[in-house]
């Protein structure tokens, strides 16, 4: 789960992480009413949405040279201008796709007289089973890019959670910033915090970029990005209402209603599987085929009929699906319980695209019976080749 940036921040505080005093704004008169509590003379107007990037961004229904979705502004009026500008237009920046999101809500957050900018993040080391706090010199830019063209920069500490955050990870993060004396203490103090708050908060990612020093000699956070551990949310019901469904993908919101893994590709053949390696094995014999997955659907293992159902109405709500394949392997999950949500949910939606359907395992012959049954156009498989070929050229045969 993603928050916005003025929520990570109002979070990160609780932790006693040195952030910005900010406001939130849904209006442009909150939005001035904002910088009115803020010191200034210098004020930062934030778009917010769920995406990277905003500063290059460009909004759709602006000129193109208009400023991005991060502006500086001297007075109220150029706040209030500016956030004329952002409210209810659409950013497109290098994460959202040309689609782009509506910025619905903005922060406004006192400026600061930058000296320099780091990048770092936290983040689960899956190959090691630790915490990693990553640290560059190179903040302010996409860390991918950094990477990609001086990857010596970028410094990788982890910490045994046996032990937890020791100060010798705090000299590692302000060494790997090239930080010294008081910044140096600064800097393994925010690291520490971040650290608690990583834990406390059951996060997936922090990523600090940038954390800067002000000419003031003061290491603050400029921006914050926080996503959590969807599975760990039951602990946290206070976070959960810091979720905004409106920065949610539609057809993915719906699939968490019915607790489907859901998310959607740029493709044109949808996929309904059972288990996420299989899934994962499915889109690549698709792809291997010729054409490109719509999404990655995973019904897991005890899917009922309703279930099923719920799962084939996602996929055909996708403009872009042109063919639909099935493919289970029932084990705890039966054969027949899956034909019967197919055939019911084909039947509800009129299905009007070629789907092909791969079963095996549990009570796979009534469910090959169910199916053959039902009056519709279903096209049998025998074993996940087939199945790849079969929906690909009933696309083909349908263009």
């Amino acid at each position: 789960m993603n928050i916005h940036e003025y929520q990570a921040k109002e979070l990160l505080a609780k932790f006693g992480v040195p952030v910005p005093q900010g406001f939130a704004a849904l209006t442009v008169d909150e939005a001035v009413e904002a910088a009115g509590k803020l010191p200034g003379p210098l004020y930062v107007v934030k778009s917010q949405i769920h995406a990277g990037g905003r500063g290059k961004g460009k909004f759709k229904e602006l000129a193109p040279d208009a400023k991005g979705g991060v502006r500086l502004a001297w007075n109220l009026d150029e706040v209030r201008a500016h956030a004329t500008d952002m409210l209810g237009n659409t950013l497109v920046t290098i994460q959202t796709g040309d689609a782009g999101k509506q910025v619905n809500r903005l922060y406004v957050t006192d400026g600061a007289n930058i000296a320099q900018e780091f990048y770092l993040a936290l983040l689960v080391n899956r190959a090691t089973g630790r915490v990693s706090m990553v640290a560059s010199t190179e903040g302010g830019m996409d860390i991918e890019t950094v990477a990609h063209d001086t990857p010596e920069k970028i410094h990788s500490i982890d910490i045994d959670p046996a032990t937890g955050f020791q100060p010798h990870h705090g000299r590692a993060v302000a060494a790997a910033l090239e930080l010294k004396g008081d910044l140096a203490k600064q800097a393994a103090s925010v690291a520490s915090k971040l650290y608690d708050a990583f834990l406390g908060t059951d996060a997936e990612q922090i990523e600090i970029n940038p954390l800067a020093v002000t000419e003031e000699g003061q290491l603050v956070v400029l921006d914050a990005k926080v996503a959590f551990d969807g599975n760990a949310m039951f602990r946290h019901k206070d976070l959960m209402e810091l979720r905004d469904t409106t920065e949610e993908d539609a057809m993915e919101l719906e699939a968490s209603k019915y607790d489907l893994a859901y998310i959607k590709l740029d493709g044109d053949i949808g996929c309904m599987v059972n288990g996420a390696g299989l899934a994962m094995a499915t889109m690549d014999i698709i792809k291997l085929n010729g054409m490109f997955p719509a999404n990655f659907l995973d019904v897991g293992g005890g899917a009922n009929k309703e279930k099923v159902t719920a799962a084939f109405k996602i996929i055909l709500a996708d403009p872009a699906v042109k063919g639909i394949l099935v493919n289970i392997f029932g084990g705890i999950m039966k054969c027949d319980i899956i034909a019967e949500g197919i055939v019911a949910a084909a039947k509800e939606v009129n299905l009007s695209v070629p789907l092909v359907v791969r079963l095996e395992g549990t009570n796979v012959q009534a469910g090959k019976d169910i199916l053959a049954n039902s009056g519709l156009a279903i096209v049998p498989a025998n074993d996940l080749g087939d199945a790849a070929k079969k929906i690909v050229a009933e696309v083909q045969k349908a263009a």
